[in-house]
């Protein structure tokens, strides 16, 4: 045995013909788009509702969005904030981004107040593209933005004669707020018109930023990682040697994981791109859509979270369907139940791979191989080609630690993000001696596969979704009637986890349940929005008043033992 398969046990697991390294992506990431576009220029892209965009087509619409960001005033450098769901305009405005030389910053449409004025400040982004819909949570907060210009789109920018003319028609019946249109808030098809094409060089795409995207790393506090083409464009390369795909198989992504999100990004938008496969957008996720979508389209790639999954098995009306079209599952952002994994193969017949990530990692590190005899049911699978991973002391860091010996989990490798914007402590905390310390408790077995144990950092996830308990606290905290509250994660078959919030009311006040989820729901993203409400008159609390969180999950997992199955 050589010293790197001593130390590296993975490599030989994989598959014979799965490179131990792949070269680096020294090239903007757009370079994807224009691969796709100069091959396959008639070959189709995005397929929305009765909208149809070939390589060709897509390739120049986004050009003539970057000329008319440059026109605009966007530099090279320059921040673009995206806040859409999934839509043919996001795609085109992220590449766009790209090839004005600018940065996209992708915005969870969900998210409320105190999120966009915490992420879009401090990522300074002058330019903001957004929903029309979306505009009443806007418009309040643009004395407090950095925000300069404004492009607006509506659902019917995306939609071909004459979808778009009935949407309107319909549209035009709803009361709704009126967006107030002028030289800063500008119409998304006012914007492009007559822009010239623009694409412009990326000299140094190993450093340079194509993605500013917010998370609260492994502290919960809202940090902008900076991912750089060639972080991005390398992961989407690791990942196409475990998939073993190419262009000829002509592939269809099913894209229902947001695309604001890096998962649902990468395996919506990059890595269609890279196999010139077509992807189809779904701007929210509702089961009997996507099922019907699956019928009419025949999607051959079904990235998505347990979450989905475990929905999709769930629906009444799923023995009429045929998914036996999906070839390939990629399952994310949270454990997939064994048998969830085993009914939905069984169903489909697709090779499922489970995989981990974190977007500090552009954001895939591990994922089975794609041969049955090779996975771990429950195992996040192996490092990544090019990617080193080790177990280290949860406390200390420092040198790997033996397999079978619980620590947490540390990667590096050229997916391995350039930093926080602003922010170098966290930066110099989280990355250090080239490594990246991810905060999550795992251990590696004897054959180099790796399985979560648990969570150093308090991350709850709520149907694939990131939540930190330290940013619902803050926000009942701001309820006058609110003395102190404790959130934590309960386990939840479908979505993984749900919240949970202790809540200890000021004396004298009269708090009741729909006053907690009434506050949070003004103030938080939905999926932050707790679903359990418990009043205490006080916490359990350490020897120097630190309330134990530990404790009431503890507290909370023997009440879920003792439930009797009627429960």
């Amino acid at each position: 045995m050589t010293t790197e398969d001593s130390t590296r046990p993975w490599l030989r697991h994989y598959a014979p013909d799965t490179p131990r390294d792949v070269p680096l992506f020294d090239a903007p990431l757009y370079s994807l788009l224009d691969t796709a576009a100069d091959r396959y220029p008639d070959r189709q892209a995005l397929v929305f509702q009765n909208t149809r965009l070939t390589y060709g087509t897509l390739r120049e619409r986004a050009e003539r969005f970057a000329g008319a960001l440059r026109r605009a005033g966007v530099e090279p450098g320059g921040r673009v904030a995206v806040m859409l769901p999934n839509l043919p305009q996001t795609v085109e405005a992220f590449w766009g981004i790209l090839k004005a030389g600018a940065i996209a910053v992708m915005v969870n449409p969900l998210y409320m107040e105190t999120e966009l004025l915490t992420n879009l400040n401090d990522a300074e982004a002058e330019t903001l593209i957004v929903l029309d819909a979306l505009w009443p949570r806007i418009a309040p907060l643009r004395s407090r933005l950095p925000v300069r210009r404004c492009i607006v789109t509506t659902v019917d920018d995306a939609l071909s004669f004459p979808l778009n003319w009935l949407y309107r028609l319909k549209q035009s019946r709803q009361a709704g707020a009126a967006v107030p249109y002028d030289d800063t808030v500008l119409r998304w098809k006012d914007f492009r018109k007559d822009a010239p094409r623009l694409s412009e060089p990326v000299p140094h795409p190993i450093t340079t930023p194509a993605l500013l995207q917010y998370t609260g790393g492994t502290t919960g506090t809202p940090k902008g990682v900076m991912l750089s083409h060639a972080n991005l464009g390398t992961n989407s390369r690791q990942i196409l040697t475990i998939i073993g795909e190419t262009a000829a198989a002509r592939h269809s992504f099913i894209a229902l994981l947001p695309f604001f999100h890096v998962y649902g990004l990468t395996t919506g938008i990059t890595i269609p791109a890279a196999l010139a496969a077509v992807t189809l957008p779904l701007p929210r996720y509702v089961p009997q859509d996507v099922l019907r979508l699956i019928d009419k389209h025949k999607p051959s790639v079904f990235p998505g979270a347990p979450a989905v999954y475990a929905s999709l098995l769930q629906q009444k009306s799923l023995p009429e369907h045929d998914l036996g079209c999906i070839r390939l599952c990629i399952s994310g952002s949270a454990p997939l139940p064994p048998d969830i994994f085993r009914k939905f193969q069984e169903l489909t017949g697709a090779s499922i791979l489970e995989g981990y990530g974190l977007t500090e990692a552009s954001p895939i590190t591990h994922i089975n191989p794609r041969d049955p005899q090779r996975q771990k049911i429950g195992s996040i699978g192996l490092p990544l080609p090019g990617t080193d991973a080790r177990i280290v002391d949860a406390d200390k860091g420092g040198a790997p630690l033996p397999p079978g010996q619980e620590g947490e989990l540390v990667v590096r490798g050229p997916q391995v993000m350039q930093g926080y914007r602003n922010r170098p402590e966290e930066t110099a905390a989280t990355l250090r001696d080239g490594w990246l310390y991810t905060g999550d408790i795992a251990v590696m077995d004897e054959e180099g596969y790796f399985f979560i144990r648990d969570r150093k950092k308090d991350l709850v996830l709520v149907g694939g979704y990131n939540v930190y308990p330290r940013e619902v606290e803050e926000t009942l905290r701001e309820h006058p009637d609110v003395e102190e509250a404790v959130c934590i994660g309960v386990r939840e078959a479908l979505r993984g986890e749900t919240l949970k919030v202790y809540v200890m009311p000021r004396a004298g006040a009269k708090l009741r349940r729909a006053d907690v989820i009434a506050w949070c729901r003004q103030k938080l993203a939905s999926y932050k929005v707790p679903r359990l409400v418990e009043f205490r008159e006080d916490l359990p609390r350490s020897s120097v008043g630190k309330v134990l969180r530990r404790a009431l999950r503890e507290e909370e997992e023997r009440r879920q033992a003792e439930k009797t199955p009627e429960e």
